[in-house]
């Protein structure tokens, strides 16, 4: 866009001399066009292995398995998405070949997605190509970042994603 004045500050500006000062409007027009870029970006750097960052989402969690393989009801909680997304996610990597379907050997109605050789290929190369973009976040030291994801981590605990982080553990860093 490259545009000469910041489009969420002037925004803000206009907020505020119709409804008065909004922190929370300006946070969240920023983090909501944060968004759009980190996932053009992440989008774009996994186009070449024919994977959305929703789809390599579930291809790494496929690969922190054990087995490889999860139900789809875990897919969707632990990537807290709705069960018709994980379905969809799934379909689309099993046509890719990438992931198979298989009866629940634990539950005899339900079905595991397992990751395929190809799969876990394909996962190891788009993985090395977000590493090489820093994710998208590259203009960031690696104390912004945990700083960021100590911010967000107070949002998702407020609104229910899990209980509050032990003290010592990965989100106190």
């Amino acid at each position: 866009m490259n545009l000469p004045f910041d489009p969420i500050e002037r925004a803000h500006d206009n907020w505020t001399r119709r409804w008065g000062p909004s922190p929370a409007m300006a946070a969240v027009t920023s983090v909501m066009r944060a968004q759009q870029i980190l996932i053009g970006e992440l989008d774009g750097a996994l186009k070449p292995f024919g994977l959305t960052f929703a789809r390599y989402e579930a291809l790494v969690l496929l690969t922190f398995s054990a087995s490889g393989a999860l139900p789809l009801g875990k897919i969707g909680e632990r990537l807290m998405v709705h069960p018709t997304s994980v379905t969809n996610t799934i379909d689309r990597l099993e046509g890719q070949g990438f992931v198979h379907r298989r009866p629940n050997p634990s539950d005899g109605r339900g079905v595991l997605a397992e990751i395929t050789d190809t799969g876990r290929e394909v996962t190891e190369r788009a993985t090395r190509a977000l590493l090489d973009l820093d994710f998208g976040l590259g203009c960031y030291s690696d104390e912004e970042l945990w700083e960021m994801h100590r911010v967000f981590t107070r949002l998702r605990v407020d609104f229910g994603d899990f209980p509050e982080p032990v003290t010592g553990s990965v989100e106190s860093r």
